[in-house]
């Protein structure tokens, strides 16, 4: 029998954002930037996920009786509304504060959100298997992205589809993403991000493939600061999201 899969967690990551946990759900606080940016990630993984499963985006449960888990769930910004949708979500974060905040807001507004201070390793490690895995805003914050993504890869049931959000290591994305967001705009605590750590579609793609997926799609996410909104586009400069699927 194989032992335990090793950790990716990074440990100073996940102090800084526990340090935070508190201010997940203030749309107005450091998490303002993620509540703005959600509808386009919610929208693309309920897209996505409906025309992958043959569903109806437009009934009021499209998403009912698939199973969902988001890795790094943080405060439950995403998992709420994607149980809202129907699924039945199961949240991972490796940050105790994260998760109470995360169980406390959900049991407040009766969304029934599984939350788990687990990695994805230890939950794959018990032979969990989802439709869905949501890795957003993730990859760029782990110990070890390679061996994190396979691991994720591997908690896709045959025929389930697996989403990443991310930012592009590029010039602009250095300069909007550290310089802008954290030092002059002050919309993200200094240091949330290294550059380093920032990862290309076509790095990502490799280690995803690598894992026995196929990747589908690659769209860009850009931010209009005249309307203060965030939407998918054809430039993957900076922001992007990815879908995958692994054959039935």
């Amino acid at each position: 029998m194989s032992g335990p899969i090793p950790s990716s967690i990074d440990r100073g990551e996940v102090a800084r954002f526990e340090a935070i946990a508190a201010t997940w759900w203030d749309e107005t606080g450091p998490m303002r930037v993620l509540h703005r940016f959600n509808p386009v990630r919610l929208g693309y993984i309920r897209d996505a996920a409906c025309r992958h499963f043959d569903r109806d985006p437009l009934k009021p449960f499209p998403l009912e009786g698939l199973t969902l888990v988001d890795v790094g769930c943080g405060g439950g910004v995403l998992s709420e509304p994607l149980a809202r949708l129907g699924a039945r979500v199961v949240g991972l974060d490796p940050a105790p504060t994260n998760v109470a905040v995360a169980r406390a807001h959900a049991e407040a507004e009766g969304v029934p959100v599984d939350y788990r201070e687990e990695t994805i390793e230890a939950v794959v490690a018990g032979g969990e298997r989802f439709d869905i895995v949501l890795a957003m805003e993730v990859v760029e914050h782990v110990s070890d992205r390679s061996a994190f993504l396979a691991t994720a890869c591997r908690a896709v049931k045959p025929g389930g589809l697996f989403f990443a959000a991310t930012i592009n290591r590029t010039l602009r994305s250095y300069a909007l993403a550290i310089v802008g967001a954290e030092y002059v705009l002050g919309w993200l605590p200094k240091g949330t991000h290294d550059w380093d750590k920032f990862v290309t579609p076509e790095e990502l793609t490799a280690d995803i493939e690598a894992g026995g997926l196929a990747v589908t799609d690659v769209t860009g996410v850009v931010y209009n600061p005249l309307s203060d909104r965030w939407s998918p586009s054809r430039d993957k400069g900076v922001n992007y999201m990815l879908s995958a699927a692994r054959r039935a």
